[in-house]
């Protein structure tokens, strides 16, 4: 961890507590187990893959559960243990909707940490697969993080921030030596824990990035989640034909004459193969979602267009794909 990172998990330093979910669900069946144990009335084909999450507080488990949202898991921070058994049977309930649960435990809630075993010797007896990582750090990158947030470690309570690491250690113990991976984070930044998580969690089945095309009007304004924009305004306006200036750029007529305009072609294909550089590079930087927004002076007929053969272009080569069209309609 390099000196200017505040640490991939600083924002586990913080003493809030409270269960919040980070919806990353994948519409697929998931990895599914078939054993012989009672599963408690669970049907056995459906029951989710569970990962979970801890380790030291500012050694990145934020990042690690961030890593797993952005590759389909289920993410669940700050769950009390005793609901973890809850969650799994409420995932296979969904049928395939929820096949992966990666769950946050830490010692914000450290009052319900004690049922962290029985828990796990329930979810072993209902035959959930599963897996525990821990984060790891020195004292000295733990120490440091902290400085640079500004904030108390979790258990010091009137001592220092090495008295709240040292009582963590002690309280981790146990569950460091259980666990399926440990991760020492003392020398990482954020982008190479993402890498290390993406090694061990990313099957070949996840898509390499999800991209979302947006046509839009830049007299409504731009759009304020875009990633990469591009103007279409350098085309022929079809709103100045009249037999074209009713229909919308889904319309074939209407599409036919934008790709016929001089450029048209040649910039998709263009700036298709741009894309795939700077993908490359996102992927490359741990980001899995882009917004590319594609804009014309209305929002109705050019960026529309070209959005869906864009977006056309991106699903053709593995991009998971999802077209919207925020102005069309507005005139």
């Amino acid at each position: 961890m390099t000196e200017h990172e505040t640490g991939p998990g600083d924002r586990a330093a913080q003493q809030a507590g409270g269960a919040t979910a980070r919806a990353g669900v994948r519409q697929d069946n998931g990895a599914q187990v078939k054993t012989g144990k009672d599963n408690g009335g669970v049907p056995e084909a459906g029951i989710p893959e569970l990962v979970i999450i801890s380790g030291m507080s500012g050694a990145g488990r934020s990042t690690a559960a961030k890593c797993l949202e952005d590759l389909g898991w289920f993410v669940v921070d700050n769950l009390p243990p005793a609901l973890i058994p809850t969650m799994v049977e409420l995932g296979a309930r969904s049928q395939g909707n929820v096949a992966r649960i990666a769950v946050v435990v830490d010692v914000r809630g450290r009052r319900f940490f004690d049922n962290l075993r029985e828990s796990l010797a329930d979810l072993d007896a209902r035959g959930v697969t599963r897996r525990t990582v821990f984060l790891e750090s020195s004292d000295e990158a733990l120490v440091r993080r902290f400085e640079s947030v500004r904030r108390p470690h979790p258990l010091q309570g009137d001592g220092r921030i090495v008295d709240g690491i040292a009582a963590e250690r002690e309280l981790l113990r146990e569950l460091r030596g259980d666990a399926d991976l440990v991760i020492d984070t003392s020398g990482l930044n954020v982008h190479e824990l993402r890498a290390k998580m993406h090694a061990q969690f990313a099957g070949e089945e996840e898509p390499e990035l999800r991209a979302t095309v947006m046509s839009f009007g830049f007299k409504y304004g731009l759009p304020v989640d875009a990633d990469l924009v591009v103007d279409m305004r350098f085309l022929p306006n079809p709103h100045w034909i009249p037999e074209l200036r009713p229909y919308t750029g889904l319309n074939e007529e209407v599409a036919s004459y934008v790709f016929n305009q001089p450029g048209a072609k040649e910039f998709l294909d263009r700036y298709a193969e741009l894309l795939r550089l700077v993908a490359a590079g996102y992927r490359r930087e741990g980001k899995r979602y882009v917004t590319i927004a594609v804009g014309c002076t209305g929002g109705k007929h050019r960026s529309v267009a070209m959005s869906e053969k864009l977006a056309a272009r991106l699903a053709a080569e593995g991009v998971e794909t999802v077209v919207v069209h925020r102005d069309m309609g507005r005139e």
